[in-house]
């Protein structure tokens, strides 16, 4: 039967290097391949192919056929993968997730002292697939079918913000400070997306760290008081 990802955001999919949406560029980026691609392979193309029809066209907007030539594929091949059109699109947010994650938990293991580990978890991952990353911050919020899981995964985003914070944020301030860093993030990454030079992507890393760590420490250096009474 077709491999799936239902369920819970604890489902992992396979991981890919950037490059191309399509099968076609998937067999390039592997080298003069005249067989069939192994399956950890097709799928991320597939993936990658999917998040961008999806990311365009919407979820509705989008049938398996779409998918299928975004990915040089017949639809057959789709459907040896995933199911449904729905455990596809769940299957591209938690691939772009996990990514994120493995991204963020290595920079935390090689420099627990960093504070550029979350800009740069977050480019990275952006632009490795940035229809993947515009659909999980961004479109699947607005899916109906698919609110709940984004905000699921977003939480999870936001405990890790929580326990970089738990010790430097007063208990007034910290969880709407863990919420305040995680979309600043995101929403810095996204416009960097449409309007950052890939160039001057480490310019991005200073900067959005920078300005991350000004906020903390003014969050910091605020004790929170009673409210002052009303006129």
């Amino acid at each position: 039967m077709a491999t799936t990802t239902r369920g819970s955001p604890a489902a992992r999919v396979p991981p890919t290097t950037t490059g191309a949406s399509t099968g076609a560029a998937a067999t390039a980026a592997t080298g003069a391949r005249t067989g069939p691609l192994p399956r950890p392979q097709r799928q991320a193309a597939i993936l990658r192919a999917a998040a961008e029809a999806f990311a365009r066209s919407g979820y509705a907007g989008t049938s398996m056929e779409a998918i299928a030539a975004e990915a040089g594929i017949t639809k057959l091949i789709v459907y040896r993968h995933f199911d449904t059109k729905e455990d596809l699109y769940r299957a591209v947010l938690q691939r772009v997730f996990d990514r994120l994650a493995d991204e963020f938990i290595a920079g935390i293991a090689a420099g627990p002292d960093d504070p550029g580990v979350g800009a740069r978890s977050m480019l990275t991952a952006a632009r490795e697939d940035p229809a993947g990353f515009r659909l999980l911050w961004r479109h699947a919020a607005r899916e109906p079918r698919f609110a709940a899981y984004a905000a699921e995964l977003r939480e999870r985003a936001v405990d890790a913000s929580r326990m970089l914070l738990g010790g430097l944020v007063a208990p007034p301030l910290r969880e709407w400070a863990a919420h305040a860093v995680v979309g600043f993030l995101v929403e810095a990454t996204l416009e960097w997306l449409e309007h950052g030079d890939p160039a001057r992507d480490e310019t991005f890393v200073r900067l959005t760290t920078d300005a991350t760590v000004a906020m903390v420490a003014a969050w910091i250096d605020a004790t929170p008081g009673p409210e002052a009474p009303g006129p």
